[in-house]
């Protein structure tokens, strides 16, 4: 088996500091340090195609560039990296987002994944023009993946549904590939839809003992149901030579930290209806820069000033290496990383930690042949 990396489109803007935001927060002063332009988006993605990273996580939100624009622009400076686009389902029909994607993966020969993104904060989707509750909210995801896959596999479909009504719905030409479905949620009912629906199943940076329950969870959810998944993990990281250059630039980042943006970012998240937003607050305690080291390199100071994934691995790259084993053993095939700033932080990881990971069988570049060594020619000049 070889592990899948996903490296991060920073479409609300990057820095050598941390880019808060998120989950209804706004995004922090620092993400105009680097504005999310085509030409330096495109940079992270040629450098994370030529790394080795499968693909590349968009974020959606009012905080950032629209995820389906921007990714299908970056995709024409870029060969063969995927872009795993976060959507929310309320926010298009499930006719046209199948069309969306169909179109897609034309034009980009297959490049397409989709992150559904349900939608944890009532007050952001309401901003959208959806009023749903939260539960009401993961039950129309629901309808509408079983629309969209039908329409997908190129049958026709009828459904009056308790959220969304379609008739003789079809789509002229349907997808080739057909996009995976990555998708993360904690709530019950977030379970049941990631049982039915979708290929991979994320889940934010949590130490591998809480990782370990709620895999089991899903995996037998979906046994229920006769459908096996993926599972993959959301992480930042911070990786170096050495565990000391690691730990020092994780303290230059938690000392930019400015005490009222972790008040207010802390503040808003409080009032996240997102269970999984809940206990990465718990993993700090609301804003606590003490104990932040909550499992064995892994940090949660990110979470201090950004919703969503708050966590990172941090240490040297042997270190990194060992952490990601332990996540790997748990079942977690996939990981979709990010650092700040996003185009260092790659190579940073994928010369330095990728490589090890390739020496001990677990990671092979997805777009290289393996190449056996030749012989060494002595110099007879």
């Amino acid at each position: 088996m070889s592990l899948v990396f996903h490296w991060f489109l920073p479409t609300n803007g990057d820095s050598r500091h941390v880019v808060g935001g998120g989950h209804g927060t706004p995004a922090t002063a620092s993400g105009r340090d680097r504005l999310p332009t085509v030409a330096h988006l495109s940079q992270i993605a040629r450098a994370a195609e030529d790394l080795g990273f499968v693909g590349a996580l968009t974020p959606t939100g009012a905080w950032c560039e629209d995820a389906w624009l921007t990714t299908a622009m970056v995709s024409q400076h870029t060969e063969r990296l995927k872009f795993l686009v976060a959507f929310r389902p309320g926010f298009v029909s499930p006719t046209l987002a199948a069309q969306m994607a169909s179109t897609y993966q034309r034009q980009t020969g297959g490049r397409l994944l989709l992150n559904v993104v349900t939608g944890g904060e009532s007050h952001e989707q309401r901003a959208f023009g959806d009023f749903l509750d939260k539960d009401d909210r993961y039950r129309r995801t629901g309808e509408f993946l079983h629309i969209v896959r039908a329409l997908w596999e190129g049958k026709s479909v009828d459904l009056r549904g308790e959220h969304l009504q379609v008739e003789d719905a079809e789509l002229a030409r349907v997808p080739d590939p057909v996009p995976e479905v990555y998708f993360g949620g904690s709530s019950p009912v977030a379970g049941e839809v990631a049982a039915q629906h979708v290929d991979v199943y994320l889940t934010w940076g949590e130490p591998p003992a809480q990782v370990a329950g709620k895999s089991a969870w899903i995996r037998e959810l979906a046994a229920e149901r006769g459908r096996t998944l993926r599972f993959g993990i959301r992480l930042h990281v911070i990786t170096r030579d050495t565990a000391e250059q690691a730990w020092a630039e994780a303290g230059r980042l938690l000392a930019g930290f400015d005490t009222e943006t972790v008040k207010s970012v802390q503040a808003g998240l409080a009032r996240s209806e997102s269970e999984g937003q809940q206990r990465m607050l718990a993993l700090h305690g609301g804003g606590n820069r003490d104990g932040l080291e909550i499992h064995p390199n892994l940090w949660a100071g990110i979470g201090l000033v950004r919703g969503g994934a708050g966590t990172a691995l941090v240490g040297s790259h042997e270190e990194v290496a060992e952490r990601i084993k332990e996540y790997a053993a748990l079942g977690i095939e996939e990981f979709v990383l990010s650092g700040h700033p996003h185009l260092e932080e790659a190579y940073w990881f994928g010369e330095g930690v990728l490589p090890r990971l390739a020496a001990e069988g677990l990671w092979r570049h997805p777009f290289r042949k393996a190449v056996a060594p030749t012989a060494q020619v002595p110099f007879a000049g």
